[in-house]
């Protein structure tokens, strides 16, 4: 048996004692950032600051380039402005009673407008393109939230919920499904048939995972990216459902509906954002350098100022 000189064993209990353990587990990958902690995510006395309470419903949070944040209030179907310079205005309306949306690499805001079921894309300067307007002959059920990758294809939830504004009390389509509308394709395809009511989305930076949750069902799954955009390896990531959610750039994931929970990449709740509102919808990243956690709750934006940043 080889003998190691006194000073190196030492050296390798220190290392042992001291390191945090998920650095041993990467030893022959790349090295990765180490995953923060809830005291790591937000200040110690930080809490969410309320910007308005002058909506109806908030929704659809989302962020440009410059860090400006778009939000609808759909029930008086408007989409909002939250400059980075802390200026709130309307940026289009009627809006198409416009849910969840995200912008793609050309700075146009594609939106779920679900007032006839439909996914536009909305220029800068307030231009609409209709991107979907049914599913083989027949109304989507209701585009709820969507997640562009890097190729510019459009992955979207698209549930049931009855709204006041529609004129039909039933789905076209059986089931509620996850969809993928390719770059230049004028019609979706299915790419998850088994989850009960799918709404929140988001995918990593890297385009390999896709996080959706099942607010029926109260779990959020993550799944394995195609190279064709199909998914495949799906997994349980969490007990606990979302509306809408977001990643931070240590790869955390943020969940809504109570407040806002905070899961790190192997699923362990690290820390959970009491925000005072009956309901949380909608959350992401804005401001300059994207630090800056805006959270859209029933009638109300706040925004929350963290120690990480966003990816979206």
């Amino acid at each position: 048996m080889r003998r190691y000189p006194v000073c190196t064993m030492m050296l390798l209990l220190f290392l042992l004692v001291l390191l945090p353990r998920e650095n041993f587990g990467h030893a022959r990958g790349a090295l990765q950032q180490p995953v923060p902690y809830g005291d790591s995510v937000i200040g110690k006395d930080a809490v969410p600051v309320l910007v308005s309470a002058q909506f109806s419903f908030t929704e659809g949070a989302s962020v440009d380039r410059q860090g400006n944040v778009f939000f609808t209030d759909q029930p008086n179907n408007r989409i909002w402005k939250y400059s980075t310079d802390g200026k709130l205005s309307v940026f289009l309306e009627p809006a198409g009673r416009s849910n969840g949306m995200y912008f793609d690499k050309k700075g146009n805001l594609v939106s779920c407008a679900d007032e006839h079921e439909e996914m536009w894309s909305i220029s800068p300067k307030g231009k609409v393109k209709v991107l979907i307007k049914e599913y083989q002959g027949k109304h989507l059920n209701g585009p709820n939230d969507l997640w562009i990758d890097s190729k510019g294809g459009i992955y979207f939830t698209d549930p049931y919920y009855q709204r006041d504004w529609w004129e039909r009390k039933g789905p076209e389509i059986s089931g509620e499904k996850v969809y993928y509308l390719p770059k230049g394709k004028q019609e979706p395809v299915p790419v998850a048939e088994d989850l009960l009511k799918p709404n929140g989305i988001v995918g990593t930076p890297n385009g390999q995972t896709l996080y959706v949750a099942d607010i029926k069902a109260n779990k959020t799954y993550k799944y394995h990216i195609m190279p064709d955009g199909m998914l495949a390896d799906k997994q349980l990531f969490v007990n606990q459902g979302s509306d809408g959610m977001t990643l931070d750039n240590h790869g955390n994931v943020y969940l809504t509906g109570n407040g806002v929970t905070v899961y790190n990449p192997q699923g362990e709740k690290i820390l959970h954002i009491p925000v005072p509102a009956k309901w949380t919808a909608n959350i992401c990243f804005g401001g300059k350098d994207k630090s800056i956690l805006f959270i859209t709750a029933s009638e109300s934006l706040f925004i929350l100022p963290t120690l990480v940043k966003g990816v979206e």
